[in-house]
Formats: structure tokens, sequence, C-alpha cells
């Protein structure tokens, strides 16, 4: 029976999720109330989700969020049933659902940066944004990753989370660009303004520098290093378009040296599965003057401390940015980005490594721990 008639009918329906109970612990796959969307709540039935390693933050502690909590925040399905007041999609419709949602009404949206909305502010913590739970398990409410909890074969999201996408467009690719693709190709194009011609640094070549190296190619960059310690993931970087690579920022120094007679490169873009502040000196050094090191990569919560010459970021006028969302308008840059890949521009079935089943999440994370995954999809 159709979610959306399941949930009129009994007001709340049943369905199956990966849920973390306790920091360091696994994903615990197993059946849990939904409730029906509220108003300004879609409830949308998923056709699959991406294994980004923001939620293994989740599983460190080094995202610190209040648990219970389904995982997962980049995926893509369509709409099964709308809450009161909703006008903007109909049931059927395809969509993806963006991290970050947009209100469209904010300092921050008004001036079209919507990757910075005040509604985003605690999308990790784990309610809705009226900070009640639509999940439910065990007597217990169960919070959403990103307001959205992907890793569930249903889910109630807020309207101001999906994106319409076009009728056609398959939507295991299209989830990928609920978070991963954009952010590293935003990083790229967006927060690194980089330009036909530059020379970028790719640090960390996993979901999101793949595509952030994707950005850089596609802004016609001359030179690009991808720079990851495993084997795999460099020969991946060639296929998305690195021109070179190296196995160590130290390495990569070198390279980019040659390269550009000196000059060093435009932009470095740090997308490692974990940033510190120790990575902050030697990304800086990989840039010339006026070059930008974009930080991508999450920091765990309280580190506080990163090396860096001052000197040279005065004299040289070198800049740090950070980038959420790689800086992108998930309205508009979503719906684009599905156009670069149907133009052959932008590569998504390359990005997939594995699919899993739900079942399979663990193994999924195992996986990508072990550096054999650019990206682990769930297929429902």
């Amino acid at each position: 029976m159709r979610a959306d008639v399941i949930a009129v009918m009994l007001g709340a329906m049943r369905t199956t999720a990966a849920v973390l109970w306790e920091v360091g612990g696994k994903w615990e796959v197993g059946e849990v109330e939904l409730d029906p969307p509220g108003p300004g709540e879609v409830l949308v039935e998923l056709a699959a989700s991406g294994l980004c390693h923001s939620d293994e933050h989740l599983v460190t502690g080094q995202l610190p969020v209040g648990l219970p909590i389904v995982g997962g925040h980049e995926g893509a399905g369509r709409i099964a049933a709308l809450g009161e007041g909703v006008t903007e999609v109909a049931v059927g419709d395809p969509v993806v659902l963006a991290f970050l949602p947009s209100c469209g009404r904010c300092t921050w949206c008004v001036r079209g940066i919507t990757n910075l909305c005040d509604d985003g502010a605690g999308a990790t913590l784990g309610p809705q944004l009226d900070g009640t739970y639509r999940f439910h398990a065990g007597g217990e409410d169960i919070g959403q990753m990103c307001l959205l909890g992907t890793f569930a074969k249903h889910t109630v999201v807020p309207v101001k989370s999906v994106v319409p996408v076009d009728e056609g467009f398959p939507l295991h690719l299209a989830a990928l660009v609920g978070c991963g693709v954009t952010t590293g190709y935003g990083s790229a194009t967006k927060t690194a303004d980089l330009r036909a011609g530059d020379t970028a640094v790719v640090i960390g070549c996993g979901g999101v520098g793949a595509n952030a190296i994707q950005g850089a190619r596609i802004a016609g960059c001359r030179y690009i290093v991808a720079v990851d310690p495993v084997d795999f993931k460099r020969d991946k970087a060639i296929e998305f378009g690195a021109t070179h690579v190296a196995e160590s920022m130290d390495a990569a120094w070198n390279v980019v040296s040659e390269l550009t007679r000196g000059r060093l490169a435009d932009a470095a873009i740090l997308t490692v599965g974990v940033a510190l502040g120790e990575m902050i000196q030697p990304a800086l050094e990989l840039v010339g003057k006026r070059g930008r090191v974009v930080v991508t990569a999450l920091a765990p919560r309280g580190d506080e401390t990163a090396a860096l010459s001052l000197l040279d970021v005065t004299v040289y006028e070198k800049q740090i940015r950070g980038a959420m969302f790689g800086s992108a308008n998930s309205q508009h840059d979503i719906p684009r980005l599905l156009e670069l890949h149907n133009t052959g521009q932008l590569k998504l079935d390359e990005l997939i490594t594995q699919e899993y089943a739900l079942e399979d999440v663990n193994r999924g994370y195992e996986d990508m721990r072990a550096g054999r995954n650019i990206r682990g999809l769930i297929r429902y």
C-alpha cells in the first residue's frame, strides 16, 4: 500500500530505519514508527541514500548530537504525502533532499546565501524545526540527521529541505547531489572561485574531494593536483579530472611548484575525512600570493587550534575560507548540477563504488574507513 495512503489511514506508519543509539555504537536497522507530516512538511518515499562521512562523525562523537538519531542526509525519492499548507510540491513529485533547509526569508536567504539559512543552524541536532520528533521506537523519540534521516525507507522532512527535479532523472544518482556532489563542486567553483587557467590542489579524494576535482575541471583549471595516501583514490582522481596526483601535501608542493614555475596554486581545497588544525599551514604553503585555502572538511568540535604563518597570510594576502555545502544555493544549484550530468560534463555513475541494502549500512562504513569507496550508496 502507498505510503501516503497508510499515513492518512493510520495517522502514523511503520518503516525501517538505521538508528544510532549511542556514541561508538553500530547503526541498528529495525522497525520504527513515523508520524505523518505536520504543517510545512512532506512524507518522502526514498529511492536511495548516499553514505557520507558526516554520519561517521555522529558515530565517533566528533559531531555531538542528541541520540538516538536516524542517520543519513543525502537522498532522493518521491513525495508520498503533504502536510498542511504545502503547495510547493505534489504527491508523486521526484525530489532531492538537501541537507540544509532554506526558508527564503531570513537575512541570509534573501541575500542568496541559502546555505547559511537560520533554519539550518541546528539542523544536525535531531528534532524538527518545531522542536518535536517524527520518528519513535522503544518508547523514545528519535532525531533525524540534518532534519532528514535518509537511512530510512520513508521519512518526514520540512518542505524547505526538498528540491523538485525533472521527471525521469535516475533518483539513485540524484541522491548524491543532496550533499557530496554539491559540497565538493561548490567548494571549487564558488568558495575557491576557481577559473579557467587556474591551478587547484584537492586534499582528500573521497566523495566530496572527487567532486571538488570535477568542479575544478569544469571551471577550466589548467592543473588539478589531487592529494590522497590511498592508491585507489588517486587513480579515481585522474578519472574525475585530476591532471596530477601526490600521496601527501609535502609531495604535492614539489609537483605544484614545478608546474607553476614557483607561483604555486590559486586554491587548495581541504576535503579530508576529518580536518585537523595541523593541516592548515601545509595547505597554505601550497598556494601562492592571494591564494585561497578552502576548509570543507569538518573538524572535531572543540578543536580550536590551527598552525599557520600569520606573516604569510599578511604579506602574501593568503586567505582561509570555510565552505558549508560548497557555498551553494540548493534550489538553484541542485537542478543545474543534474543538467551538467545530462550534458556529459558531471560524472555521477562513476562516483558509486558499491551499492548496499539498508541492512548492510555498517559494512558500507567499514568499506569507507578502509578507503575502498568513493561513494557507497544504499538502494531501497
